[in-house]
């Protein structure tokens, strides 16, 4: 086993432990004063990809069926750091800061194929979710009320699956991606 195979194999079951808690602190993020309008687009567009009906690989899926929304959440959490982030106090910032620092794995792991998550994700912005669009969301409190009510739910009722620090998974994982990213 690559040295790079055991970082992964280490470091997924840790997004899918915290997954919950990357959700509610990007909901935290969202909903704060002074965040600029194109960040807090991406966090809006990654958060509501936890509710699609059709994601990248069905939650249902042993072992990998959440990493799609861990990667999906640290990817939108780098588009937002792209972004000028606006006047958001320093305890929200270092939670995004830390998603998007942690993107670099992803980025690292889907090598050629992270411009195709990129792009999918910055696609989120014009997506809906639950009948919820993102621009929907930043423009309506309630739907953005909704939006996080949503979050909150998802967060106390989410239950890590397990993963089986197995190469397989990491194979199954990359070829969910190649397959189900547009190319």
């Amino acid at each position: 086993m690559s040295e790079d195979q055991a970082k992964y194999l280490d470091t997924f079951p840790t997004w899918l432990r915290s997954l919950g808690d990357d959700a509610e602190s990007l909901a935290a993020l969202l909903e704060a004063e002074g965040v600029s309008e194109g960040a807090r687009e991406a966090v809006a567009g990654g958060l509501n990809y936890l509710f699609k009906s059709l994601d990248l690989i069905p939650d249902g899926i042993d072992d990998i069926g959440y990493l799609d929304d861990a990667f999906v959440l640290r990817v939108a959490a780098a588009l937002a750091t792209a972004e000028d982030t606006g006047d958001v106090s320093a305890d929200k910032l270092k939670a995004l800061a830390s998603l998007a620092e942690e993107g670099e794995v992803v980025r690292d792991f889907l090598g050629e194929h992270y411009g195709r998550l990129e792009s999918y994700v910055k696609g989120l912005r014009k997506g809906a979710a639950r009948g919820r669009a993102v621009a929907d969301i930043l423009a309506d409190a309630n739907i953005m009320g909704e939006l996080l009510s949503d979050v909150r739910g998802f967060s106390r009722s989410y239950q890590p699956p397990s993963f089986a620090r197995e190469e397989k998974n990491l194979i199954k994982l990359r070829a969910f991606f190649d397959a189900k990213l547009p190319k």
